[in-house]
């Protein structure tokens, strides 16, 4: 299947909360194996862009399909080719609004991440998206391993990463709501750190 690559001098309108709305709850019905909320699709959006292969060198055939799960046979896993072209448009728009934010105005960037309010305020949950964001270095493994020897990305491995693989100590960490908001956090500053690098090299 043939996919529009993403090309980051068409204007594009970002999604509307009701359309992020919409396409989760339309990826979430597929007869897909494992399709990505918007949660962690925004993270895996947000790797692609801010990670060393560069989007550039990418073709959105390589990527795209894996929002929902795979491609199958004819328009599977969607009910027809006009449902999964509007459903990559969607995604598309999506990345450019992640890709503008980040080159015009960082501090001001707002992943898609899970809110729980309790009694003193908010628990931030970055766990699906940090999960769609290590998909994204499974595309090019080789390419991410020196950015990982960065403890400033330690967060997104901690949250994203296989709980089996975890030590007691951070098992122990990501059971405790306030650490885990912790960790959510210091995301933020981890991808801001790896789009510095991504502007400096222009």
């Amino acid at each position: 299947m043939d996919y529009p690559d993403y090309d980051p001098r068409i204007d594009s309108p970002p999604l509307a909360d009701a359309e992020l709305e919409a396409l989760d709850t339309l990826l979430q019905a597929l007869p897909a194996d494992n399709p990505m909320n918007v949660e962690a699709m925004d993270g895996f959006l947000t790797a692609l862009l801010v990670g060393p292969p560069g989007l550039a060198g990418l073709r959105s055939a390589a990527w795209l399909p894996q929002v929902w799960g795979g491609d199958g046979d004819g328009s599977a896993p969607f009910a027809s080719q006009k449902q999964r072209k509007r459903v990559a448009l969607l995604v598309l728009r999506h990345l450019h609004a992640i890709d503008r934010a980040l080159r015009t105005a960082p501090d001001a960037w707002e992943p898609v991440f899970s809110i729980a309010e309790h009694d003193k305020g908010e628990w931030v949950d970055a766990e699906d998206w940090c999960v769609g964001f290590l998909h994204a270095v499974s595309l090019a493994p080789a390419a991410w391993e020196a950015l990982f020897d960065d403890a400033a990305l330690a967060p997104i491995v901690l949250l994203g990463g296989d709980d089996s693989e975890v030590g007691e100590a951070d098992l122990l960490r990501l059971a405790d709501p306030e650490e885990r908001d912790r960790l959510s956090r210091a995301v933020v500053d981890a991808v801001l750190s790896l789009n510095a690098r991504r502007v400096e090299a222009g």
